[in-house]
């Protein structure tokens, strides 16, 4: 029976391929769902690390990076789509504004590209510098100018000023960079779950900022008390 997109609300959840999905990008992924509407839902695959650098990324912008720590951290492959387009997840902030609940992912998706305007040029796949002609926005005390919260503690950036704060030496504590993001259109990721795509749990941040990567798939199946050699490819559970 399909589920019913009003009925449920993934927003700050995991998704986790089933070990069937068969998927260069999305096979065996764990996918942060940063907004999850009737409309659809925007996410960002957490164990897919880049050959780039966070070095890399700030070289690309233009920026220097004051934050040593950082810097030989990957960037993660978000999804696939405006895989040029930067997206920052980080601990909460201050006083960013939600988006609405009836504001769809398309429109988030379209806030997302234009909030990127001024970063798109540096972090093409070219490498090309970022425009001298593109104005940094004003600097904000406690967030960020194009900011979705995602619960829990949790926000999505995608204006530039959090990659100057980071510049500068502040910023978020915890960050998790990525060049593009996933998308489902509406009804579509409830189908995919009813057959069996993916599994469903609640998101916890560690599996995000504190498991190396290559345990973060067995950590978030392990959030459901299962491990991945207990599921043959078409069962399920969401």
């Amino acid at each position: 029976m399909p589920l019913d997109p009003a009925a449920i609300n993934l927003t700050h959840h995991f998704l986790i391929a089933m070990p069937g999905l068969n998927d260069e990008l999305f096979g065996r992924s764990v996918v942060y769902l940063c907004e999850h509407t009737p409309k659809g839902a925007l996410g960002l695959i957490i164990n897919k690390p880049s050959d780039i650098t966070v070095a890399d990324l700030f070289e690309k912008v233009d920026l220097p990076l004051r934050r040593p720590e950082l810097a030989g951290l990957p960037v993660y492959r978000g999804g696939p789509l405006q895989t040029e387009r930067g997206f920052v997840l980080h601990e909460a902030m201050g006083d960013a504004e939600p988006v609405g609940a009836d504001e769809t992912p398309p429109a988030v998706a379209r806030a997302i590209r234009e909030a990127l305007s001024g970063m798109e040029e540096g972090e093409a796949a070219e490498g090309d510098k970022a425009s001298d002609e593109v104005e940094s926005p004003p600097p904000r005390p406690s967030a960020y100018a194009s900011t979705l919260r995602t619960g829990e503690g949790l926000e999505m950036t995608t204006s530039r000023d959090v990659l100057e704060a980071l510049s500068s030496g502040h910023g978020p504590r915890t960050v998790f960079l990525t060049l593009g993001y996933s998308s489902w259109g509406e009804g579509q990721l409830e189908s995919e779950i009813t057959e069996n795509s993916w599994l469903t749990v609640e998101a916890n941040p560690q599996v995000i900022f504190d498991t190396p990567v290559e345990q973060r798939y067995e950590k978030a199946m392990a959030l459901l008390g299962l491990q991945p050699w207990m599921l043959a490819p078409g069962s399920g559970h969401a």
